[in-house]
């Protein structure tokens, strides 16, 4: 501790004061505040008709940041794309009374974004591009508008996005980017292109890994009740930023709705700025998938305890502490089934959670089983189909997320 002299005087008497000054704080630094998994967009989740390519169409989308900063830039993917994806203009702005899901902005927000000091920039088929930043002050859980427009070009319908948005997003022809409010926009409850913001910030991320139990299933729509929602709400820390990079039908060994968790690793968590822990919320799908043999589900849980030390060793060589979480029940659920064969591996997968192949265990399991029937979730927490949580339930797993892990 180092000691400095000041000298203070009150009228012509002078005194010395000894101040003790502290070690200095981390310096702030680009650290993602909010995140989105890309994907390859599947039929259904396509832009409404007739945006299908997002050729001369403004889309407009609002995302919920965790940690706050002064400065912020924000990362567009063509991860999974079929043709380079232009940018022809892009701007951020707060949306009027701070909504999610509102197609306005509040007036005198907007911030325009540029790409290396130009207004506008071609993404390449599987890059990302990070814009320049901007200072718009946002306070920790503020909403953030994003608009872009892309101009007529090379069309392609594979499309990066991310369908589980929970949040509305909208789009209408031509460049209507800057507007107040959009003219004549449709609607559609996904993302397309986004996959991170940035602040500058002396914040640390918390990584969550997972499929639809994460990416919120049977939450509410502009509601921002999904349990890693519900964590950062109760949590309220300002230097913890919350990274949701969960989607649903993720599978943590082959692929399903987006790459395996072991192939998304390095994009999705390791190459995270401000990236400090890594909690793994996945494997329910790999064993509902995985036919009710003996001989496969003993397989399915042999390979997913591998999986795990894999994922573990790979983030602990790059300083992340990794946490990870109980499977919770499906009792009832398809992936159910009569022998009970796929229940005595989630058991299994869950016993070895337990005994410590991570740095740290979340019991999400504990948290909503039906204390009467541990196979099912409790009826208070079943949004109907015996494997998703609806708001109370996934209230119920943030709730169980101990302070002290992070």
């Amino acid at each position: 501790m180092r000691r400095r002299t000041l000298l203070t005087s009150t009228g012509a008497a002078a005194s010395t004061v000894l101040v003790s000054r502290g070690m200095p704080g981390p310096l702030p630094r680009w650290a993602h505040t909010w995140t989105a998994m890309p994907q390859l967009t599947e039929p259904h989740n396509m832009p409404p008709a007739p945006f299908a390519a997002l050729t001369d169409t403004t889309v407009r989308q609002t995302i919920r940041i965790t940690a706050g900063g002064r400065k912020l830039r924000v990362r567009f993917s063509n991860a999974f794309g079929g043709a380079d994806m232009p940018i022809t203009a892009a701007a951020v702005a707060l949306p009027v009374d701070g909504r999610a899901g509102v197609s306005a902005i509040r007036p005198g927000s907007t911030r325009p974004l540029t790409f290396g000091g130009r207004p506008s920039v071609v993404i390449p088929v599987g890059a990302q591009i990070v814009s320049d930043p901007v200072d718009l002050p946002l306070l920790a859980g503020a909403n953030l508008t994003i608009s872009l427009y892309s101009a007529p070009g090379i069309a392609s319908t594979a499309l990066t996005s991310h369908p589980g948005s929970r949040t509305t997003s909208w789009l209408v022809n031509g460049d209507q980017h800057g507007a107040a409010d959009l003219t004549g926009a449709v609607s559609a409850d996904h993302w397309y292109l986004i996959s991170g913001v940035e602040v500058l910030a002396a914040v640390s991320g918390l990584v969550l890994v997972g499929d639809s139990l994460t990416d919120g299933r049977g939450s509410t729509t502009n509601g921002n009740d999904r349990w890693p929602d519900q964590l950062f709400a109760r949590l309220r820390d300002p230097d913890l930023a919350i990274l949701n990079q969960a989607a649903g039908g993720n599978r943590v060994l082959r692929d399903g709705l987006g790459p395996n968790a072991l192939a998304r690793l390095d994009r999705d968590v390791l190459a995270l700025s401000g990236a400090r822990t890594l909690l793994i919320f996945e494997g329910v799908n790999d064993i509902g998938v995985a036919p009710a043999t003996d001989s496969d589900q003993h397989q399915v849980v042999a390979d997913l305890i591998g999986a795990y030390r894999q994922i573990v060793m790979r983030a602990q060589a790059c300083a992340l502490r990794v946490l990870g979480a109980t499977v919770t029940p499906f009792g009832g659920n398809i992936y159910d089934d009569v022998e009970g064969l796929r229940e005595r591996s989630r058991q299994a997968v869950n016993a070895a959670i337990r005994a410590g192949l991570f740095d740290g265990v979340v019991d999400f399991d504990a948290a909503v089983r039906d204390p009467a029937a541990p196979r099912q979730l409790a009826a208070a927490y079943d949004v109907g189909d015996h494997l998703h949580l609806n708001p109370a339930g996934y209230g119920a797993l943030a709730a169980a997320v101990p302070r002290r892990l992070l």
